[in-house]
């Protein structure tokens, strides 16, 4: 079994400090994405859950696209929210994007390491050849 890593020494957290990770790692057919946040260029975008969920979303959507996967092989995503509160507007914002291909889904409260409401990871399958 090969691993494939994307995107080491790319992440950049706050303050473009590099990150000690791949953003995703692919063996098997297999995609791992590590947990994304509301963040560009390394720093949190401004607003409350409605922005901070479609960014998170989106770069964790960018990383499966770019190693090419799509949305529908999304198989399970993990969702940590700051504030239990936010749960019913944050699964708005995720069925904009998985109402088609639902995947499996854990979501639990959690005090965020930076200073944002919601970070995502995802697990997703393609069969290879």
């Amino acid at each position: 079994m090969t691993i494939k890593r994307y995107g080491v020494n790319e992440a950049k957290g706050s303050g473009r400090q590099a990150l000690p990770f791949a953003k995703a790692t692919e063996a098997d057919g297999w995609l791992y994405v590590s947990g994304q946040t509301p963040m560009v260029e390394g720093e949190v975008i401004d607003g409350g859950i409605v922005p901070q969920a479609h960014q998170a979303i989106s770069n964790m959507i960018s990383i499966v696209e770019a190693a090419g996967y799509s949305v529908a092989d999304i198989m399970r995503v993990g969702v940590w929210l700051d504030d239990p509160r936010d749960f019913w507007s944050f699964n708005k914002i995720f069925a904009q994007y998985f109402g088609d291909h639902p995947p499996a889904r854990a979501c639990v409260q959690s005090a965020m390491v930076v200073d944002c409401k919601v970070e995502v990871d995802c697990i997703a399958f393609r069969k290879t050849t």
